[in-house]
């Protein structure tokens, strides 16, 4: 039966709650391996020679997941969906199946008050080039071609799957795109324009055109044979980011609608701050106000000051350009207070996700919320002198952390930032 459905009072800000939560990262198929995995330090990225002699990267993060969980996805919409999507709709599982058990979640809410925004940096472009190849070939591709290579199928397939018929976007933002996602969903449910949100990021980009593209850019490391350099964020050795793949999806619900149907409350969003650098499409902002303004919005928003902040999950992609930038854009948003948060870039054992970043980031704040455990930044064995903050460099620490901050930055200038924090009724 349906609950708590009468209008929202609009002038009354509605308080945002997650209640489950799900991806699928080369560190593991589930959140808690992949939360695992970054407890017993472990890399999701190996070393891969490629055909492609053209591509200089050697450093790859892939997703390894059982075919027999994909089958777990009706035939109906399986067979539209790339990679990247089978990511997100497998990690939308996991999330409803946490924050609804075997029911649905219009079993609590009205199908109209549920949406979905799933975002992705390319999309199906692998497929894309796969179904053109083969019309090359032999005159036919698909005939569910357009749908395979739409960017918003995993938003399609999520609404279709449990008949939410709200809100629905897909995003596409790059790399802040996951965390773009997520916030936008709050804001949705903030406002009373929606009582439940499917929100997060996928990305798949394993054709040799597509790692060349980026590759070609200089974005990807340099690195070809040790491992400990290949991701090393705020590392004077530092030379690109790994290339990883994945998805990773979060439930998010008006509180009082989540307390009133008995839903475990595993955390709070409570601010969100996303603005533009409008300066270069590769290459952040030298005078970094729009990382400054993110995050001084979603301080704002959360009602919080820098002295309240607990740990930072940083960016922190291990390029030349992001972690000094991004280092010198938290002191110049929190003051003195940035020299006594630490600060860990989770990146170094996942990779760069791409648009699954934020997202996949913003479960490991709620985790470290969760269980005490500041994840540490490995491989930082030679830190930059330009990169002073408190890292965190290669073992974790344990403190209880009641608010986190969540930073993402994408190509074209995209910025985000996010306060998760420790429920409290």
């Amino acid at each position: 039966m349906h609950k708590n459905n009468c209008l929202p009072n609009l002038n009354q800000p509605r308080r945002v709650v997650v209640t489950g939560y799900g991806c699928a990262t080369p560190l593991g198929g589930t959140a808690q391996a992949s939360w695992e995995s970054i407890a017993d330090y472990a890399c999701g990225y190996r070393r891969l020679e490629l055909q492609d002699g053209s591509i200089k990267a050697r450093f790859f993060g892939k997703v390894s997941i059982e075919p027999q969980r994909f089958k777990d996805i009706p035939i109906s919409v399986r067979r539209v969906l790339p990679s990247f999507a089978k990511y997100a709709v497998l990690s939308a599982q996991e999330a409803m199946g946490m924050a609804f058990g075997e029911q649905t979640p219009t079993r609590h809410y009205r199908d109209v008050e549920c949406g979905v925004i799933l975002g992705t940096g390319w999309g199906g472009l692998d497929e894309a080039y796969e179904l053109y190849a083969r019309y090359c070939e032999g005159g036919l591709g698909s005939p569910l071609g357009s749908l395979i290579t739409m960017p918003n199928v995993a938003t399609a397939a999520c609404s279709l799957m449990w008949n939410l018929r709200g809100y629905q976007n897909t995003p596409v933002a790059a790399c802040a795109t996951g965390t773009i996602a997520v916030g936008d969903a709050f804001e949705l449910i903030r406002c009373g324009r929606a009582k439940m949100m499917l929100a997060g990021g996928a990305e798949a980009l394993n054709s040799p055109s597509n790692i060349w593209n980026i590759d070609v850019l200089q974005a990807l490391s340099k690195e070809q044979h040790v491992i400990e350099r290949a991701c090393c964020p705020f590392s004077r050795v530092r030379s690109g980011f790994v290339l990883s793949e994945g998805a990773a999806v979060l439930c998010l619900e008006d509180m009082e609608s989540a307390l009133s149907r008995g839903a475990r409350i595993l955390g709070e969003i409570t601010g969100y701050g996303s603005y533009s650098d409008a300066r270069d499409f590769t290459a952040p902002a030298e005078d970094m106000i729009a990382r400054v303004q993110s995050i001084r919005a979603a301080l704002s928003e959360a009602g919080k000051t820098a002295e309240q902040i607990d740990y930072i999950n940083a960016h922190g992609t291990s390029t030349p350009l992001n972690d000094v930038n991004e280092t010198e854009s938290i002191k110049a948003a929190l003051g003195d207070a940035a020299y006594r948060i630490p600060v860990s870039s989770t990146k170094s054992y996942s990779g760069h996700l791409i648009a699954a970043a934020g997202s996949f980031e913003t479960i490991l704040c709620l985790k470290a919320i969760e269980t005490g455990m500041i994840p540490a930044t490995i491989h930082l064995n030679d830190p930059d002198p330009h990169c002073d903050l408190d890292y965190v460099p290669n073992r974790h620490r344990f403190a209880r952390i009641d608010t986190a901050l969540n930073l993402s930055f994408g190509f074209g200038g995209a910025n985000a930032a996010l306060v998760v924090e420790r429920f409290a009724s």
